[in-house]
């Protein structure tokens, strides 16, 4: 079976600009509702998709989180030649991470990372998400059991082990250095977040110097808050603090 795959996009709706990032083993469609959202609200989003994304779980391994960053400063420089000087950034789990990153990186208006990690709630947790991410894909492309549990067991060792060793090091680079982060940031954590521990939302928060800074935990929502019951308040709340940022345009 032909699974078609998702792609970038870029929504052009004003002259301010949200850079947009997805996490983990996800793509594009993490945040494609909130682009739209928006989007009809006068802002121009772009997502990328990080290199190994988007597929087979066996193409995250040909990449490192190093790479991913590389596609994050790709994609904020797109958005520059856009002809966009001030750039919101956005992002959901790894995206979080990478949004705070960007913030002591590169000139940032904003940003809002949600439920972004700063510490793994366990390696072996993430490393059986990445299996269930694999078996998920196969079960989509119709294979066998027997042939996906043969792939699966290719797939679980140490190559992914070194994968996730290398997430764990992106962690703790950004959890070292987000006292360095002054831009507005608007922190957004899911109560009943299933694959962080949602203290990271506090680490943070009382980790940035920014002087203009929120929290907001949504009590109904889990990991996946951009697709969550409480979708809708996130989008609404993510405008309001992009409306207050003091932009140019």
């Amino acid at each position: 079976m032909k699974i078609h795959t998702p792609k970038p996009f870029t929504f052009e709706g004003g002259e301010r600009a949200v850079l947009l990032l997805h996490g983990f083993t996800g793509n594009s469609a993490d945040v494609r509702m909130i682009g739209r959202f928006l989007e009809k609200n006068g802002y121009t989003c772009h997502a990328p998709i990080y290199r190994g994304h988007g597929g087979a779980a066996e193409d995250l391994l040909n990449y490192t989180p190093e790479d991913w960053w590389q596609d994050v400063l790709a994609a904020y420089e797109t958005v520059k030649n856009m002809g966009h000087e001030e750039i919101a950034v956005c992002g959901l789990s790894l995206g979080g991470v990478f949004s705070l990153k960007l913030a002591y990186s590169k000139p940032v208006k904003g940003i809002i990372p949600m439920c972004a990690p700063m510490y793994l709630r366990s390696e072996v947790h993430l490393y059986q998400g990445v299996l269930e991410y694999a078996r998920g894909y196969k079960q989509l492309e119709r294979k066998s059991e027997e042939q996906i549990e043969a792939e699966l067991s290719e797939l679980d060792g140490e190559r992914l082990r070194n994968l996730i060793s290398k997430n764990n090091a992106l962690l703790k680079e950004v959890r070292e250095n987000i006292d360095l982060i002054y831009a507005p940031t608007f922190v957004v954590q899911a109560r009943n977040d299933e694959m962080i521990n949602p203290e990271s939302a506090n680490i943070i928060f009382n980790g940035i110097e920014s002087v203009q800074k929120q929290i907001k935990w949504y009590e109904e929502s889990g990991h996946a808050i951009t697709f969550g019951k409480e979708r809708d308040l996130l989008n609404e709340d993510i405008l309001e603090f992009l409306n207050s940022l003091d932009w140019k345009q």
